[in-house]
């Protein structure tokens, strides 16, 4: 099965490649096995064990064995994590990098990126994204997710423009922004308690 590149930068051999990479590169303190990835990706196991192999050969991940169990991290050694993480931060972190600023913010219950970013995620031609538009769905203190917010854009190197709803207004308001966004792209971000 021929799997397509990242439309957001397509110049990644596919989509799963980006996010392996992006996942791996945006926590290079992180260690990740194969299992774990293959959950996080949505794709089989062996899909995700043959591209972690070229990611091995390639030398931008390595591995170490703890017991039984094989142990994946960045390969920091190599001259390209650094500039390969910069780009791979800003073209496919910002899920990432927000559901990670988010974590700890009583009240969200779902979290969305919309506007250009979800755009070219979804494939739909244009520029690449200048900024970050984020829809947070609950009832957080707004303090807590400014200041996310404002970690999400000094990590992603730009700008991340948040709006709030509770989900009563999200489920029930027909105004004119509640269309538009509903009916376009959106990504939504799979928030910590998501995993549990």
């Amino acid at each position: 099965m021929r799997v397509s590149a990242p439309a957001v930068l397509p110049i990644f051999r596919s989509k799963l490649q980006g996010e392996l990479l992006a996942l791996v590169l945006i926590d290079p303190a992180r260690s990740w096995t194969i299992d774990e990835l293959a959950r996080r990706t949505g794709h089989p196991y062996q899909t995700v064990a043959t591209e972690v192999r070229r990611l091995q050969d390639a030398d931008l991940l390595e591995a170490r064995t703890v017991g039984r169990t094989k142990l994946l991290m960045a390969n920091e050694s190599t001259p390209y994590i650094s500039p390969l993480t910069e780009l791979v931060l800003m073209a496919l972190g910002p899920p990432l990098v927000i559901a990670e600023e988010f974590t700890n913010i009583d009240g969200v219950e779902r979290l969305f990126i919309y506007g250009s970013w979800a755009a070219r995620e979804a494939g739909q031609p244009g520029p690449p994204p200048n900024d970050i538009d984020l829809l947070v769905i609950g009832d957080p203190d707004r303090d807590a997710v400014y200041e996310a917010a404002r970690a999400a854009e000094r990590r992603l190197g730009r700008e991340v423009n948040t709006t709030l709803r509770t989900a009563t207004q999200w489920d029930t308001t027909t105004d004119g922004f509640t269309q538009k966004v509903k009916s376009s792209p959106m990504v939504e971000i799979p928030y910590p308690h998501d995993d549990a």
